[in-house]
This record gives C-alpha cells, structure tokens and sequence, in this order.
C-alpha cells in the first residue's frame, strides 16, 4: 500500500522536533518514491550517517512500502548556511 506525504509528515514530526521539512513525492502521485529535505535540532553533534540512520529507523515500516527513499538531513545551523548560500 502507498504512503501519502500527510502520513509521512505526521510519522516525522511525531518521532523528532521539526524546523523544517519538505516531502517530495518524486513517483508522480502514487506514492512509491520519496525525497526529503529535514532540519532538527536532535541531529547535533550526529554525523550524516547517524542521522540517516535514525531517519530510516523512525521510518522503517513506512519505507518498506516505498520503492525508494532518499533524505537530506541538516542542523538548523547547517540548514540556514545552506539558505544563505543559495
């Protein structure tokens, strides 16, 4: 069964404090392939791969319904540098 973004939405801020999420169904509507975008404070002093570790853990009945899932994920600090690079 296909995971919509409202449910994937609500697992995240659910799980870990959010300052910034963006969910992209990149699988045309049917909910097959997301890419995400995650800004929080509870990955401070986590390297990337810690992080993604946790992301994939909070997710893990959710992403076993995808086909693919990928996630950026940033400190606010982290996040804000990249807005100000762009």
């Amino acid at each position: 069964m296909p995971i919509n973004t409202i449910a994937l939405e609500k697992a995240i801020k659910r799980a870990i404090p959010v300052t910034h999420l963006e969910i992209e169904d990149q699988s045309s509507g049917c909910g097959e392939s997301y890419a995400i975008v995650l800004v929080s404070e509870a990955f401070q002093g986590k390297t990337t791969l810690a992080r993604h570790r946790m992301v994939n853990e909070l997710l893990k009945d959710q992403i076993a319904q995808m086909h693919a899932f990928s996630q950026k994920t940033y400190t606010p600090a982290q996040y804000e540098e990249l807005q100000a690079k762009a």
